[in-house]
């Protein structure tokens, strides 16, 4: 794993051993920045289930102003603050030891780019997008970038129009722009 683009490009990033977390790969991450790269610049990013912190660090290499992780797992938090460390981003990046709806519940700020990319086929897409709605964390001008498998859940949601979505082997990038309801 490694920074794609930006001021911190090819700079490594610390993973985890074996088969603990699905990191995005680099392919699949570059594509997804080329999807998103008119609203990186200056935004407040929120990463949910951040794992390494991957998606986050990029945005701020690319030019995000702040971010805030949150992972559930004590390992990813541990992760994510050397990968900071790392690349000096300590004073942009604000970890969270949570769930995310309990993040969510807890929120009070808007959010220019969400990441989600929960673990897949658990069930964690629809409460976690409904939260974020009914939260309103989402910015006006604010995007979702949902990670999912092919098999998960990436259809259209209340309160939401799909944007952009992509298939990129078994992995579906969707994502989603406040619609007019809202």
């Amino acid at each position: 794993m490694r920074i794609i683009s930006g001021t911190h490009r090819g700079r490594k990033l610390a993973g985890f051993d074996g088969d603990e977390i699905r990191p995005t790969t680099d392919r699949v991450k570059e594509s997804m920045f080329n999807l998103i790269a008119d609203f990186v610049p200056n935004a407040s990013v929120l990463d949910l289930f951040s794992g390494s912190g991957a998606l986050a660090l990029e945005a701020l290499s690319r030019g995000a102003k702040s971010a805030v992780c949150v992972d559930l797992a004590k390992k990813s938090i541990e992760i994510i603050r050397k990968n900071v460390e790392n690349l000096k981003f300590q004073d942009n990046v604000y970890l969270v030891h949570s769930s995310a709806v309990k993040y969510l519940d807890a929120a009070d700020c808007k959010f220019d780019i969400i990441f989600l990319d929960p673990p897949y086929n658990r069930g964690f897409i629809k409460p976690v997008i409904r939260k974020i709605v009914d939260k309103g964390v989402l910015s006006d001008r604010g995007i979702i970038v949902l990670e999912s498998d092919f098999t998960d859940e990436h259809d259209e949601v209340a309160a939401l129009d799909i944007y952009k979505q992509r298939k990129y082997g078994r992995t579906y990038i969707t994502i989603y722009k406040k619609g007019e309801t809202i």
